[in-house]
């Protein structure tokens, strides 16, 4: 008789994605994100209700056109316009690397200043994630990463953690990065660590241009991420905690 052989010929299905639609409206400012931890196809962002208007700050209706900040490939479709273009590139980076497909609009009060907008834009972004990632459970929860970009390095560790706290020195010489205030980047994160409910430390060792200091920052918390969100296999369903909960 036959004995059963030591490797099964099943294959078990595949997780699903790990996916969430956010919006969040308030008096200053329009915000809808759509993520997927996992990348993948997204749907368009549905209508706002917002007056669109063609002055090169308010996101284009269009979310098929190419932009700034868009990149569709098989296995990720990124596209993001806050209407500030340095912030737009340093999200492309954060779901590139992350392995995210992301898309972001933000309708804000830039006529003021880009700090509600930003603000905003990283809380909508963090508890998208956080809705997405779900339970917390069966994953790496800790990720820690080193990313270069020419002179300048940088380092980010994460925590998946529901414990959101946030450190970061970013040593920035300038008082902005095109129309993004420097201090925007801090504040950002920061806004992104309380609603993403992670514990986040952000460094950039070193570097002489502020763009590749704070652009190898956020390819560092990518790589990051992609590893704490990492999927554990055996580890379905546990908890990654001595407390048994996070």
């Amino acid at each position: 008789m036959s004995t059963p052989s030591s490797t099964s010929s099943f294959s078990p299905s595949p997780s699903p994605r790990r996916t969430a639609y956010i919006s969040r409206n308030t008096s200053e400012t329009k915000v809808q994100v759509s993520l997927s931890l996992d990348g993948g196809p997204l749907d368009l962002l549905p209508a706002d209700g917002s007056n669109f208007i063609n002055d090169g700050l308010r996101p284009p209706q269009n979310q098929t056109a190419k932009t700034h900040a868009s990149q569709i490939t098989f296995s990720q479709q990124i596209w993001i316009w806050t209407g500030i273009g340095f912030l737009d590139h340093m999200l492309h980076a954060l779901a590139k690397h992350a392995g995210w497909s992301l898309r972001i609009r933000c309708n804000g009060d830039l006529e003021i200043d880009d700090h509600h907008t930003t603000e905003d834009t990283f809380l909508a972004l963090g508890t998208a994630f956080t809705t997405a990632l779900g339970p917390r459970s069966g994953i790496t929860r800790f990720g820690h990463a080193y990313a270069p970009l020419d002179e300048a390095l940088s380092r980010a560790v994460i925590d998946i953690s529901s414990r959101p706290f946030f450190v970061g020195n970013f040593g920035f010489k300038s008082p902005m990065m095109g129309t993004l205030n420097t201090q925007m980047v801090h504040h950002g994160l920061g806004s992104w660590t309380q609603n993403a409910g992670v514990t986040l430390h952000v460094d950039v060792i070193k570097g002489d241009n502020d763009h590749h200091r704070a652009e190898s920052a956020f390819k560092a918390l990518a790589v990051a991420c992609k590893m704490a969100c990492g999927r554990v296999v055996g580890k379905e369903g546990e908890i990654v905690s001595t407390k048994g909960v996070l």
